[in-house]
């Protein structure tokens, strides 16, 4: 549910860059999957952050074709959606860079489950969040990624883009964590955030200045 202008590649990048924006912050779900790869393993982390990936896209659906009702009123006011969405990715790389995921540390589990366990839990506490629409929103309204008479198969293209931005993140986050496990510690998880934070601000601001000034930065 993209703009009609933009060429498939376009539908790929955007979807992708929403996929990652929506993942990498880490709060209660990201530090859980964080704590599942040292003590169970890359693998069970990875599952634990497909399950929120599963969760992100149900959000994605609900939020886009909710927003695919009100084509018209998008349409006339795509320069203020778009500030609004900059706005919104203000706030939220605002409160990713203050925010201390470290708080959501839990005494880990001495069982390791199964794979399906580790999926639907994440899944679970995941969709338990429903503010994430608000970011969808945002997303949506910077990226201009819902516009009236798209085809089904770009509708596709773009979901199945942000699901793969989003298992991207989960897989290199992980295959990270392993990789450092013996250094690894409570504070590179503060500034992970701290980085994905600022840069999400970054953004944000760029969008705000180029949305003013009448230009396209993405």
């Amino acid at each position: 549910m993209l703009a009609i202008e933009v060429s498939i590649l376009d539908l790929l990048i955007k979807g992708f860059i929403i996929g990652v924006v929506v993942s990498a912050p880490l709060g209660p779900v990201g530090v859980l999957c964080i704590q599942r790869t040292l003590n169970k393993g890359r693998w069970y982390g990875f599952i634990t952050g497909l399950g929120a990936a599963l969760s992100d896209i149900a959000y994605a659906l609900l939020t886009g074709y909710g927003m695919s009702f009100i084509f018209d009123f998008i349409s006339a006011n795509q320069f203020y959606l778009q500030l609004f969405g900059s706005v919104m990715l203000f706030v939220f790389g605002v409160y990713t860079f203050r925010s201390n995921p470290v708080q959501s540390l839990r005494p880990a589990s001495t069982s390791t489950g199964t794979y399906l366990h580790n999926f639907i839990t994440a899944f679970a506490v995941t969709l338990s969040n429903p503010l994430i629409i608000f970011l969808f929103i945002g997303l949506f309204a910077r990226f201009t990624f819902v516009a009236p008479q798209i085809h089904l198969y770009e509708q596709i293209i773009g979901y199945l883009a942000i699901a793969l931005g989003a298992f991207t993140w989960w897989f290199a986050l992980t295959f990270f964590v392993s990789k450092l496990r013996t250094r690894f510690n409570v504070r590179g998880i503060w500034v992970i955030n701290r980085v994905i934070g600022g840069v999400v601000i970054v953004v944000s601001v760029l969008g705000l200045i180029f949305t003013l000034l009448g230009k396209a930065l993405y």
